[in-house]
C-alpha cells in the first residue's frame, strides 16, 4: 500500500478525533445529569418546611399555617402557598389507582432541575393525606447548576485542547521516533561509525519514514563502501608506487656516478611511465567507482571494435596466435566504444600475456536474445577457483597469491613477459568499464582439458539511461 504513513496518520487523527467528540458528549452529559439535581442538603430543607407546615396546620391552624408561610417566603424570597387537590372525575370517567398514587401539583425534591430554563420550577411537598400540599418556587440559593457555565467552558476549551495536546503528542512520538534514530545514525556515521544504519532499529514499521531509512542505509553502504575503498585504493597505490620510486633512486645513483648512464636512463623513462600509466588507471578506476558515470551515448558496431583491437593485439604479440570468431556484424546502442574498447582490450592483452608463444587465445562473440556474449579463453595456468572474483580487484596479481612463482616462457618470452607484466589494474578497469555500460564480466578456468582462463562479457544490445557502474 502506498503512503502508508498517510493513512496511519489519519487513522490516529480521524480516531482521535472520534474519541475528543464523544468524551466530550458524554462528560458533558454525565456533569449536566448531575448537577441537574437539588443537592441533598435543600431537599431535606424542602422536606422540612412540607413537614412544619403540616405540624403548624395540624397543631395551630390555618391562621398559623400562613404566618408560616409568610415566613418561608421572606426567608427565602420565593412565593409558597398550601393548598387542597380533590380530583373529581365525571362522565362516567374512573381515575385509576396509579394515576391518584403519583398525581402531583409541582415537581418533587427529587426531580431533576432543567437547567438551561429561566425560571425556577415549583416543587410540592405532600402532606400525609396526599390531598394538602406545600407548593414552593424553588429558591434561587438551591438552584442547582451554579458551576455550570464554569464546567462548560472547561469541557468546550480545556478538556478539547488536552485530547488534542495528547493526540498531537501521540503523531509528534509516531512521526519523530524513527527521525530522532535517523537523525542518531546520521551523527554516528559523521563522526566515523561507518557501520551505523537505521533500518534494524525500526523492524515493525513499513511506511515512508521506513523508506527513508532503507535511502538512508543504502546510501551509508554506498558511503562507507567507498571510503573504505579509496582507503584501500589509496594505501595499495602508496604500495605499488614504492618499488618504481625506489629503482628511479637507484637510477639517480648510476647516473650521477656515471655507472650505465644509458640503461640508467632508459629505466627512468621506463619506471616514470610506470607511474604514469599507474597513476593514470587508478584515477580513471577511482572515477568509475566514485561518479557511476553512465556511459550510453554512442551507437556503434563491436564486431569493427573488436577486430581493431585484435589487429593491434597480433602486432604486438605475434609469437601468439589469436583466434576470432564473429558475426558479420553486431550493432550495440547506448553504450561507450570508448570505455567498452579499453576493457576488451585489457582482456585480450591479459590473455595474451599469460599464453605461452605459440599457443592460442580465443575470442567468440554470440548473440542470446537481447544480449551480446563476448568470451575470451587463454591458454596460460590458469586461476585458482577461490580467486575467479579477486583477480577483478585493483593491485592484485595472481602471482602474489601463489606459493611459487613460474615464467611463461623462456628467453625472449620470458624477458617479453617481465617487460609487460602489469600492476593488477587491468581487469579491476575493465570490470568498472562494462559495468559502465550496464554489462556483466565474470571469470572462470576453461572446462575442457586445456588449461587456462576464460573472460565472459555480457553486453545489453540497447542500455538503457538508468545503467550505473556498480563499485
Amino acid at each position: 500500500m502506498k503512503n502508508k504513513l498517510l493513512w496511519r496518520l489519519w487513522a490516529i487523527i480521524g480516531l482521535g478525533t472520534v474519541v475528543l467528540f464523544l468524551a466530550i458528549d458524554w462528560l458533558t452529559n454525565h456533569t449536566e445529569t448531575s448537577m441537574s439535581f437539588i443537592a441533598d442538603t435543600h431537599q431535606q430543607t424542602l422536606l422540612n418546611y412540607g413537614k412544619q407546615a403540616e405540624h403548624i396546620y395540624l397543631t395551630q391552624g390555618e391562621d398559623a399555617l400562613a404566618e408560616y408561610i409568610k415566613h418561608i417566603q421572606l426567608q427565602e424570597q420565593t412565593w409558597a402557598g398550601v393548598v387542597t387537590s380533590k380530583i373529581t372525575p365525571f362522565a362516567d370517567s374512573e381515575l385509576v389507582p396509579l394515576f391518584t398514587d403519583y398525581f402531583q401539583l409541582g415537581r418533587g425534591v427529587e426531580w431533576k432541575i432543567h437547567l438551561y430554563f429561566a425560571q425556577n420550577p415549583i416543587m410540592e411537598v405532600p402532606f400525609v393525606d396526599d390531598a394538602t400540599h406545600l407548593l414552593i418556587q424553588l429558591p434561587q440559593r438551591m438552584r442547582p447548576g451554579a458551576f455550570l457555565m464554569m464546567f462548560r467552558l472547561l469541557l468546550q476549551i480545556a478538556l478539547p485542547l488536552i485530547l488534542l495536546c495528547l493526540l498531537t503528542y501521540v503523531v509528534y512520538q509516531h512521526v519523530m521516533r524513527p527521525l530522532k534514530r535517523l537523525e542518531k545514525a546520521t551523527q554516528e556515521f559523521s563522526d566515523g561509525k561507518l557501520d551505523a544504519r537505521v533500518t534494524p532499529l525500526l523492524p515493525k514499521r513499513h511506511d515512508e519514514l521506513t523508506d527513508i531509512a532503507a535511502t538512508f542505509d543504502k546510501m551509508a553502504d554506498r558511503t562507507s563502501s567507498l571510503i573504505q575503498n579509496q582507503r584501500q585504493l589509496l594505501a595499495d597505490l602508496s604500495h605499488e608506487l614504492r618499488t618504481p620510486l625506489a629503482r628511479i633512486d637507484m637510477a639517480v645513483d648510476f647516473v650521477e656516478q656515471n655507472l650505465n648512464q644509458a640503461q640508467a636512463l632508459e629505466r627512468l623513462r621506463y619506471e616514470a611511465s610506470t607511474m604514469r600509466s599507474l597513476v593514470e588507471d587508478t584515477l580513471t578506476f577511482s572515477w568509475l567507482s566514485t561518479e557511476l558515470p553512465s556511459l550510453n551515448t554512442e551507437t556503434f558496431d563491436l564486431v569493427e571494435l573488436i577486430n581493431v583491437i585484435c589487429d593491434d593485439a597480433k602486432f604486438e604479440y605475434p609469437h601468439n596466435i589469436l583466434h576470432c570468431e564473429l558475426p558479420e556484424q553486431a550493432v550495440i546502442e547506448n553504450s561507450s566504444q570508448v570505455a567498452l574498447g579499453q576493457a576488451i582490450e585489457n582482456v585480450i592483452r591479459n590473455a595474451l600475456r599469460y599464453t605461452p608463444p605459440e599457443k592460442a587465445v580465443s575470442v567468440l562473440l554470440k548473440k542470446l536474445h537481447n544480449t551480446y556474449t563476448l568470451t575470451i579463453s587463454d591458454n596460460g595456468p590458469g586461476v585458482p577457483d577461490a580467486l575467479c572474483d579477486d583477480i577483478f580487484k585493483p593491485f592484485f596479481r595472481v602471482e602474489k597469491s601463489r606459493t611459487a612463482t613460474k615464467m611463461r616462457g623462456e628467453g625472449e618470452a620470458a624477458a617479453h613477459s617481465q617487460k609487460n607484466h602489469g600492476h593488477g589494474m587491468g581487469l579491476a578497469l575493465a570490470q568498472r568499464q562494462v559495468h559502465a555500460v550496464g554489462g556483466e564480466i565474470s571469470a572462470h578456468n576453461r572446462i575442457d582439458d586445456t588449461a587456462g582462463l576464460t573472460i565472459a562479457i555480457a553486453l545489453p544490445i540497447n542500455a538503457t539511461s538508468t545503467t550505473k557502474a556498480s563499485v
